[in-house]
């Protein structure tokens, strides 16, 4: 089913948001000279537009630091009196929401924790009907899509019009160099299915490690996303929850100096023209592709029904296995990348498996 979402985009927030959106600040509030100071410091950058703190903190284990409570929403009230940045904060039921609408948060986001259950989703929605307040929706810790968009969903159907994604990756049981994988693919997907819907890239749980923040940070802006949410503390190597990913307010306004915005287009006529022809090759490949993969499997179904005739195994593992190391070995010789090429094989013989086992099958259906 199509989604058909209502929204608004940022810059008609009235919080003077701008096309490309920074929101910054402390994973956590821990204290109330740590928050002041780190808002004091990220507001040094025009380019920070909006300041963040964890309030709540859902943690994997009981006993570890679950955040301030509502009295991190008076250090953060000050902290906007003080910079004049609005503020936002997570949200992970009704009894928050509430709490921030007290202390005059200006945005909500909900948790990617939060986001997995559409109890929770729903409790939050119930609580924001007839309320005019803008919310982020994170991605589920899973790499669910149509989670993601249900919970958007269940926020604008509660009227809410104001309403952004936010990108922070995916847990995973394989180790790499992110904390959480980013599957760039979903956030895409997400744009092309709700092209309405804003979306905002959170490097700092995406990376896990400071160091990697510019790479993923620079990675969201090519990928033409809204804006960043990073973490900055004034003291991350002591901050009591995700130290190892949070910047200081130094280290931010020169990440932030030192990014390339770009633009969805240009008006360059040599640009255009170029870059609609190279299109125009590309589009006449890709039809040449899906030609070719149809007279693959066709010729798949008269393999199957040899076999059948035969009484063969569709699976024949020395053949696959001399497949896979043909084709790999003129990949890399074309410079196409294993990873690639192992997934784009494994969905073409699953596919080839698939039109032989139908052949079996109509003739046992006879």
């Amino acid at each position: 089913m199509q989604p058909k979402l209502k929204t608004v985009p940022m810059r008609d927030w009235n919080l003077g948001l701008d096309d490309f959106v920074v929101i910054s600040g402390p994973c956590s509030a821990e204290n109330e000279e740590q928050v002041l100071n780190t808002a004091r410091d990220v507001a040094k950058s025009d380019k920070v537009k909006v300041l963040r703190a964890g309030i709540w903190k859902p943690r994997t284990r009981p006993n570890s630091f679950e955040g301030v409570g509502e009295i991190g929403l008076k250090w953060l009230k000050k902290a906007k009196e003080e910079t004049g940045l609005p503020i936002a904060v997570e949200v992970a039921n009704a009894q928050h929401v509430e709490l921030c609408l007290k202390y005059d948060v200006d945005i909500l986001w909900v948790g990617a924790r939060t986001t997995v259950n559409p109890f929770s989703v729903q409790e939050i929605a119930d609580a924001l009907k007839g309320i005019d307040i803008p919310v982020m929706v994170k991605n589920p810790i899973n790499p669910d899509l149509q989670l993601w968009i249900g919970a958007l969903e269940r926020i604008n159907q509660a009227g809410i019009t104001k309403l952004a994604a936010i990108h922070r990756g995916f847990s995973s049981f394989e180790k790499g160099p992110f904390r959480n994988i980013p599957k760039w693919e979903l956030p895409i997907e997400l744009m092309r299915v709700c092209p309405e819907i804003e979306i905002i890239c959170d490097p700092s749980h995406i990376a896990g490690n400071r160091d990697l923040i510019p790479f993923i940070s620079q990675k969201a802006i090519d990928m033409d996303m809204h804006g960043l949410m990073i973490e900055s503390h004034i003291q991350p190597k002591i901050a009591l929850s995700d130290a190892k990913q949070q910047v200081k307010p130094a280290q931010l306004v020169t990440l932030l100096d030192e990014l390339t915005i770009r633009k969805p287009s240009s008006q360059n006529p040599e640009f255009k023209s170029l870059l609609d022809e190279l299109r125009s090759e590309i589009d006449e490949i890709d039809e040449g592709i899906i030609q070719s993969l149809g007279t693959r499997m066709g010729i798949s179904e008269k393999i199957g029904e040899y076999k059948r005739d035969n009484d063969v195994t569709i699976l024949q593992v020395n053949r696959w296995d001399e497949i896979i190391r043909n084709r790999l070995n003129l990949a890399k010789a074309l410079g196409l990348s294993e990873t690639f090429m192992n997934k784009l094989l494994a969905i073409i013989h699953e596919e080839s498996i698939r039109r032989q086992t139908d052949v079996m099958n109509r003739e046992l259906a006879k």
